[in-house]
């Protein structure tokens, strides 16, 4: 036999439920830690954003009609799929210079089947029935809030991304994606997961790129409802995000104690579902 050329993997992003090249077409070197170039990675223009803005907003409506359940079951599927590719996702963590790759891509996994579960549970552990004066039902709920912007972190790059990503969605909440700057490769191989799980189109888009030309403008957007700045490190970069949200009046999600600790309890709980829901409540007169 002649020996076989090396197929190398093309990335690309991936927006409402399609894998398109950048916009401008335009790339940057992905490196590992001794300089290796790992791969070309797509870097997004804010054009890739507002399409997958867009995108989002398009299907939200309904993700968030869908029951509860069902998006429970959809959240595993996620869980399952990237089981499935666990070899893959280790692989391309260790190259990008992960401590314990195997751990990172393992806790991802458990870390979908715990929102999972949470699903068809969070709006009775938040929901109440409220004493009111009158013949009325009073109940308050939690509905999600719209389209989310997550920033992932640098490291860990999958687990940070499912971290923020998984309670998002689970309400009934679309998002766009900015993966890390210097690790994008699982993110956007994460799109391929989420392409086989029944997640509909549009309802996680990933973007790769330079982090100071998509955040400010995803920022300022005005169909983004709640931006998660959790993965920004940059001081700069974090209070110019701010003040383009403030100006859009777009929520941003409080950082808790424990947020950063992505192997710990801190970074899987009720309240981070709760960051990108709105409480509402519904009055019903009583029948006789």
């Amino acid at each position: 036999m002649t020996d076989r050329l090396d197929v190398r993997k093309t990335y690309k992003l991936y927006v409402a439920g399609a894998f398109p090249r950048s916009e401008s077409g335009r790339t940057y070197d992905v490196t590992g830690p001794d300089g290796t170039v790992l791969a070309h990675a797509p870097l997004a223009s804010r054009k890739d954003a507002r399409d997958a803005v867009g995108a989002a907003r398009g299907a939200q409506a309904s993700w968030a009609g869908r029951t509860a359940y069902n998006r429970a079951q959809i959240l595993y599927r996620i869980a399952e799929m990237l089981e499935g590719r666990r070899a893959q996702f280790v692989d391309e963590l260790g190259a990008a210079g992960a401590e314990d790759a195997a751990t990172e891509v393992d806790a991802a996994v458990d870390r979908w089947v715990w929102y999972a579960g949470w699903a068809d549970k969070i709006a009775q552990v938040a929901g109440s029935a409220n004493p009111v004066a009158g013949p009325y039902f009073n109940l308050s709920v939690p509905e999600p809030s719209g389209v989310v912007v997550v920033v992932a972190p640098d490291a860990p790059a999958l687990l940070g991304l499912v971290s923020r990503v998984a309670p998002a969605i689970l309400a009934g909440n679309t998002t766009v994606v900015v993966a890390s700057e210097t690790s994008p490769l699982p993110a956007l191989t994460f799109g391929e997961v989420l392409a086989t799980s029944d997640l509909p189109d549009g309802v996680v888009n990933v973007l790769s790129g330079r982090r100071a030309e998509l955040v400010p403008p995803l920022a300022g957007h005005r169909d983004v409802d709640v931006l998660d700045l959790l993965g920004v490190d940059d001081d700069e970069l974090r209070a110019d995000a701010r003040r383009a949200a403030a100006d859009a009046v777009t929520r941003t999600v409080r950082e808790r104690p424990g947020d950063r600790d992505w192997l710990g309890e801190g970074a899987q709980h009720p309240e981070l579902i709760l960051a990108s829901c709105e409480v509402k409540t519904v009055w019903h007169p009583k029948g006789r």
